[in-house]
């Protein structure tokens, strides 16, 4: 009994591990989403500035305008880029903590494992030790009742 209590502490630990992963990861996801929400919102800015450009060259549009969106939708770009590392980083980083909370499970459910077989083993002994017992009450009687 004693080597389950042991293992119990050790689980709970575990589990305090796991909870600590878990919002890590939770933490992570939240940090990747937002970086790429915001990449999704510039990509679609370029998108509209790209329309406009294509609208300006269709159309008698001063050149100076022209120049303008060239470099605004330059401008997008070279923000696009940085953002693209970014998204990148978070993903690697909520993968990583994606990996560690997968072991932390592993772990967790290792103790789980152990303890439920620790606790199945204890049964069958005790009830292995009851059998015994009760064939020794059996015997005794038997015994008793051939010697009357």
């Amino acid at each position: 009994m004693s080597q389950t209590v042991s293992l119990t502490k050790v689980l709970h630990l575990r589990e305090n591990e796991k909870k600590i992963a878990q919002k890590a990861f939770l933490s992570s996801q939240e940090a990747f989403e937002e970086v790429a929400t915001k990449l999704y919102h510039l990509l679609k800015k370029k998108e509209f500035a790209e329309a406009s450009y294509d609208e300006f060259i269709q159309q008698a549009t001063p050149i100076e305008r022209i120049k303008e969106q060239i470099a605004y939708i330059e401008k997008l770009n070279n923000e696009i880029n940085m953002l693209q590392r970014e998204v990148q980083f978070a993903r690697n980083q909520m993968e990583k903590k994606q990996q560690v909370l997968s072991d932390a499970y592993i772990e967790v459910k290792k103790f789980e494992t152990i303890i439920d077989k620790r606790k199945q083993d204890e049964l069958h002994e005790l009830a292995k030790k009851e059998k015994a017992f009760l064939d020794e009450i059996s015997i005794n009687q038997y015994l008793s009742n051939k010697n009357r």
